[in-house]
C-alpha cells in the first residue's frame, strides 16, 4: 500500500468522524448556520464554494483523461463537500495502483 494511499484512507477516516460528530451534534444545517450570522462566517463559505466548484472542474477533466466517470465525485461534493474530492483521489489512486503495482 502505498504511502499515498494510507494518507488518503486515514484523512478519509479523520475526516469522516468529525463530520459524523458535527451532524449528530447539530445536524446538516446546524452545520452551514454559523456561516450566515457573520461576514466571516459568510466569507469561510463563500471561500468553500469556491474551493469546491474548482474541484468540481478539476475533476471533470482529470476524470476524462484517466477514463474515470466524475459525475459521482461532483454529486458527492455538491452534497457533501470535501468528501468527493477525497473520494476521487482514493479512487484514482486505487486505480493507479492496481494498473501499475509498485515492485519490491
Amino acid at each position: 500500500m502505498s504511502g499515498r494511499l494510507i494518507a488518503l484512507v486515514v484523512i478519509l477516516i479523520a475526516f469522516g468522524v468529525l463530520s459524523t460528530l458535527a451532524l449528530v451534534d447539530v445536524g446538516y444545517f446546524g452545520i452551514l448556520a454559523p456561516h450566515f450570522r457573520s461576514w466571516g462566517g459568510a466569507q469561510v463559505f463563500v471561500d468553500l464554494v469556491i474551493v469546491g466548484v474548482l474541484a468540481c472542474i478539476w475533476m471533470s477533466y482529470d476524470a476524462r483523461e484517466r477514463g474515470l466517470p466524475a459525475w459521482p465525485f461532483i454529486l458527492i461534493t455538491l452534497v457533501a463537500g470535501s468528501f468527493g474530492p477525497l473520494l476521487y483521489l482514493l479512487v484514482r489512486e486505487l486505480r493507479s495502483t492496481t494498473r501499475h503495482p509498485v515492485s519490491a
